[in-house]
């Protein structure tokens, strides 16, 4: 089982603004709501379009409710104030269900003509992969977990242990003398759901996953969420080429190269 994801939590040993990107060199990449001063959910731009969140992140804001009610949801995409005007969750979307596909599909009223869309990774080469994953959740240290939210965009990195089905990623405790961590190792963390996972290429970003929680094992506690020895599980874009292409036709995205 899993629980739904919160922000980046960083490796105890680095400092703090190692891990503190600007919003402007991910432009594609943005939250869904604002509640308070949390920053809830995050989705990315596919396309001109369109973006792609986990389909749980519609009922943790006030996107599901708003657009049942034929209204629109606005959210900021580049700095710029854009409008949701549609929503796609997956068919197979069944919370609590082992065959879940936790993944919902954004359509934007007008089509963006900035930031420029990230690739998708369709070709299944994520194992053992260096991944970059980023959100405005709960921050925390690696040590203890979570501790609060600060609103603060982040920036970590994690290597694919595991590509099936999902994708799976470890935070490694670096103090273990056979932990094979990178420089900065990190986790998402509480309101960090629907956020990429990206793998970088020589043409830029392309997306592999979409975080949507963490695996609950008979270690998992609620007050140390996102500590050394956790797993946090992202939704493997490239085994959800069909229904994507299918939902957003002769403008769904081609592979990333």
């Amino acid at each position: 089982m899993a629980i739904q994801s919160s922000a980046i939590i960083i490796r105890h040993d680095r400092g703090y603004g190692s891990y503190l990107v600007r919003e402007s060199q991910f432009p594609a990449v943005f939250f869904l709501e604002r509640q308070g001063n949390r920053k809830v959910c995050v989705a990315t731009v596919i396309h001109p379009h369109w973006a792609i969140t986990a389909a749980h992140c519609v009922n943790e804001t006030g996107l599901a409710q708003s657009l049942a009610k034929g209204n629109n949801f606005s959210v900021v995409v580049g700095r710029r104030d854009r409008v949701i005007d549609t929503m796609v969750v997956h068919p197979d979307y069944e919370p609590d269900s082992p065959t879940e596909v936790d993944l919902a599909l954004l359509h934007f009223k007008n089509p963006l003509d900035f930031p420029r869309a990230i690739s998708l990774n369709y070709s299944g080469d994520e194992l053992h992969k260096v991944v970059t994953i980023l959100g405005w959740g709960f921050f925390g240290i690696g040590t203890t977990g979570r501790q609060y939210d600060d609103g603060e965009f982040r920036m970590a990195q994690n290597r694919v242990e595991v590509a099936e089905r999902r994708l799976f990623i470890r935070f490694d405790d670096p103090r273990e003398l056979e932990a094979q961590v990178v420089d900065l190792e990190g986790m998402p963390g509480l309101g960090d759901s629907g956020g990429p996972a990206l793998l970088e290429s020589e043409n830029g970003w392309i997306l592999a996953g979409i975080a949507v929680g963490e695996l609950m094992d008979e270690g998992f506690s609620e007050e140390t969420q996102g500590s050394y020895g956790s797993v946090a599980i992202y939704e493997r874009i490239s085994q959800h080429q069909d229904w994507i292409s299918g939902t957003m036709g002769d403008e769904a995205p081609q592979q990333g190269k």
